[in-house]
């Protein structure tokens, strides 16, 4: 029995370049939401603070950077469409070589 091969299966660059892929965007995605699954970035964050002289509490604005989906979303759907590119030029070359 002759097994041939599938002209749609992957090569060795294509496959390499989607793993990359997927595992930059899973990345990009578990740092999201390890920082609050926010839908925005934020840049300073509200605190509470206790004054121990004088017994009261205040707000306090800190500098804190949380990434929020705008920066997330952005770089997870750039390197999809690098990933879609290169997959394609990967598959261009496979069939040049066969001609």
């Amino acid at each position: 029995m002759i097994i041939e091969k599938n002209e749609q299966s992957m090569n060795k660059k294509q496959k390499i370049t989607l793993i990359i892929g997927l595992v930059l965007i899973a990345s990009a995605l578990v740092v999201w939401l390890a920082h609050g699954a926010e839908i925005f970035t934020k840049t300073q964050v509200l605190i509470e603070k206790y004054d121990e002289l004088f017994g009261y509490t205040y707000e306090e604005w800190v500098d804190k950077i949380i990434i929020g989906l705008d920066y997330a979303g952005s770089f997870s759907a750039v390197v999809a469409l690098i990933t879609v590119v290169l997959l394609f030029i990967f598959k261009n070359k496979k069939k040049e070589r066969q001609v």
